[in-house]
């Protein structure tokens, strides 16, 4: 059992922090409520990032001492939405929001994962007819390994999971928010995945 602070209770995070609690762990899911995130970071060996990417890196920057020495598995992207409330653009071109985290929190061990998939394959990957694909940015292996066994909690088989190496391929799997609007203007909001087929 690990014990898990899930910042954001929005779909995102409320899914993953039921889903990971069913799975035995001891999560707490943090709202807006002063004080509390911090109270849940510095008790938490595992911090999830599940806040709009928008404003991110300035909540969690403030977060420093107390996510010194944790993991912080960001599953968040940074855009710009356009008119319809689907992402238009990155905000942080040539760059990612995990790169960001990762800059503003020099003690803290960032990955990045669960960030190409509409947010129901998080805890379901299985439910889609093809095998999807979890990928790991960071820059600590002990920590990615950590994350590796949480999806697999979340029921990842382990060949659905891939490494891509450091926090600067974050960059890669962020920019695959792009394709999000126009699958969904082209076939509906239905849960899918970015996949690699070999």
């Amino acid at each position: 059992m690990t014990t898990i602070a899930v910042l954001g209770n929005g779909r995102v995070g409320g899914n993953l922090a039921a889903a990971l609690a069913r799975a035995g762990h001891e999560v707490t899911a943090v709202d807006r409520t002063p004080g509390a995130a911090a109270a849940a970071a510095r008790d938490a060996r595992i911090v999830i990032n599940a806040t709009p990417g928008a404003g991110s890196l300035e909540r969690l920057a403030a977060l420093r001492d107390e996510l010194r020495g944790k993991i912080l598995v960001d599953v968040s992207n940074a855009t710009v939405d356009g008119p319809d409330g689907l992402p238009a653009d990155l905000i942080y071109p040539g760059s990612s929001l995990a790169e960001q985290l990762q800059e503003a929190l020099p003690q803290t061990r960032v990955v990045k994962t669960l960030n190409t998939m509409l947010f129901p394959v998080m805890t379901a990957p299985a439910s889609l007819t093809r095998a999807p694909d979890a990928f790991l940015s960071g820059e600590d292996p002990q920590a990615k390994q950590s994350v590796r066994d949480l999806l697999v909690d979340l029921g990842w088989r382990t060949e659905w999971i891939t490494d891509l190496g450091g926090i600067r391929t974050a960059r890669a799997t962020e920019a695959a928010i792009l394709f999000v609007p126009h699958v969904i203007r082209s076939g509906g909001f239905a849960p899918f995945a970015i996949s690699i087929t070999r």
